[in-house]
């Protein structure tokens, strides 16, 4: 085990113990304000030298005395821990909560610019509150927290992994929590499909903890990849290619912190519910290119939100879904999670938002996933939908992910199970391009739009089903008759065991 996860590890024992925090989702928000004020921290401090081998000035965007160098962890001339200016106890939760949170709540009220750091930090504390109840437990954690350096970019990589750990840990703690993490395996995979590139921009409506951002950015920073790169175009990835929107604090929160420890410095990320924005209002320059996202699916909207929407209806899902239309660029590509109900369901608002999807775009893949894949938090059945903005629909192409092995909490999905669907996509040559059945183990398959009946699009497989073997009247009773005469035979046999 390293340094930095026997850290983490005694920061959240620690946290475990503090009368205000109550479980995972708990100790992983308090562990993110407090790694976000250390990053930012020796950031500024980065962003300070730069200037100075340059000949300029960093402009500090923290003022001097609310510095983590001057409150959190002030050093006397030896560079150890000066006991006497470093605040404990009560001492120092009021000043947390009264003077530190108020000063960077201020910023965003302060500042009219969204790409602005300023603003990214007043929007982060505006919903966030300190819930460590004990200064002592908190000047521990600060104490903890002070030894790992953000200036190095391996230990940086190490913790951002570490980070990732805990969303995960996080989402397995249970209640609403699971919302704000995918499992990685399913993330990568449709990454890899999408196959994003520098200049085009990437949305995802329904944040969370950001895991398809980073993974976006991670596939387009291979080390292969980024050393080609010009100033202009690692400009353009830092500022202008990731886009999004979260509701909740705590995953917004959540995001930013992963999206900056994994090396996005200016997400263009705001927190907001996205299904409150007029869908008719949209304009092209406002669409993007791509689209990754695991939208909620199971709430019910207020009437008020579904006027948004061309068609209405309460189904969070089905809202999203009309959303993610409007929002995709000509040429445009998506791949978004939803629940296998949205496939089937014919009633008038999913036949029609469905009528509307296969005649408007290009829906060309579908990806039947195993039922398990967000367990502990939600049994629901799912699948990943791929459209494209390049004409009508003519035929999808489907695939069923089968684990060897039925997924649980212990055994979840893994990228090897996605492996064969990803070398598929790539190579459209190899696919089955029929509907009927195959070969065992043939685990894809292929539907014309006119084989498609009242907007049905489920994935039926056609390799796994049962052949029906249709019987006259007559063998029906003749079978009837042998079973029975068996059943009387194996009864007769038991009766004599049992009397002797």
């Amino acid at each position: 085990m390293s340094d930095i996860q026997i850290k983490i590890d005694r920061i959240t024992d620690i946290l475990r113990r503090d009368d205000g925090i109550s479980g995972a989702m708990h100790y992983t928000e308090q562990i993110s304000w407090i790694l976000f004020l250390k990053f930012l921290n020796d950031f500024e401090i980065n962003k300070a030298d730069e200037a100075v081998l340059n000949g300029k000035e960093y402009e500090f965007v923290i003022r001097k005395d609310l510095r983590w160098e001057n409150w959190a962890c002030p050093k006397d001339e030896n560079g150890k821990l000066d006991v006497k200016r470093a605040l404990t106890g009560s001492d120092l939760i009021e000043f947390v909560n009264r003077t530190l949170f108020d000063y960077l709540r201020k910023f965003k009220n302060n500042n009219n610019d969204p790409k602005s750091l300023k603003y990214k930090i007043g929007a982060i504390f505006e919903f966030l509150d300190n819930r460590i109840a004990s200064g002592h437990t908190l000047r521990e954690v600060l104490d903890i927290i002070d030894t790992l350096d953000f200036q190095s970019s391996d230990e940086l990589f190490e913790l951002s992994h570490i980070y990732e750990n805990l969303l995960k840990g996080m989402g397995s703690d249970g209640g609403n929590s699971g919302e704000f993490y995918t499992p990685r395996a399913i993330i990568k995979a449709m990454v890899e499909t999408v196959n994003p590139q520098v200049g085009e921009t990437i949305y995802d409506g329904a944040v969370g903890s950001a895991g398809f951002l980073v993974e976006a950015f991670e596939y387009l920073t291979k080390p292969e990849k980024k050393s080609k790169y010009s100033a202009s175009e690692w400009e353009t990835i830092q500022t202008n290619t990731f886009f999004g929107q979260e509701k909740t604090s705590l995953g917004y929160v959540m995001g930013m912190m992963n999206m900056i420890l994994h090396g996005i410095e200016s997400p263009n990320v705001y927190k907001g519910n996205t299904l409150t924005q007029n869908i008719r209002h949209f304009q092209e320059k406002e669409r993007h290119n791509i689209i990754l996202a695991n939208p909620p699916f199971g709430g019910k909207e207020k009437t008020q939100i579904q006027q948004n929407f061309p068609i209405e209806t309460n189904a969070t899902e089905m809202l999203f879904i009309q959303h993610f239309m409007k929002m995709l660029k000509v040429e445009g590509r998506a791949a978004i999670i939803i629940p296998e109900g949205v496939l089937f369901q014919t009633n008038n608002a999913f036949k029609k938002i469905k009528q509307d999807l296969l005649e408007g775009f290009n829906v060309h893949t579908i990806v039947s996933l195993p039922s398990g894949v967000f367990l502990p938090y939600s049994g629901v059945k799912t699948n990943i939908l791929y459209f494209d903005r390049k004409g009508a629909t003519s035929k999808i192409w489907y695939y069923d992910v089968t684990p060897p092995y039925k997924l649980t909490k212990n055994k979840p999905i893994a990228y090897e199970h996605m492996q064969e669907f990803v070398e598929l996509f790539k190579n459209p040559n190899k696919r089955n391009q029929t509907n009927g059945k195959s070969y065992e183990g043939c685990n894809d398959w292929t539907v014309s739009i006119n084989e498609i009946i009242d907007y049905d699009i489920s994935a039926k497989n056609p390799n796994k089903i049962v052949e029906i073997e249709h019987l006259t009247a007559s063998k029906i009773m003749s079978k009837i008759r042998s079973n029975d005469l068996k059943y009387k035979s194996l009864i007769n046999e038991i009766e004599k065991e049992i009397h002797g």
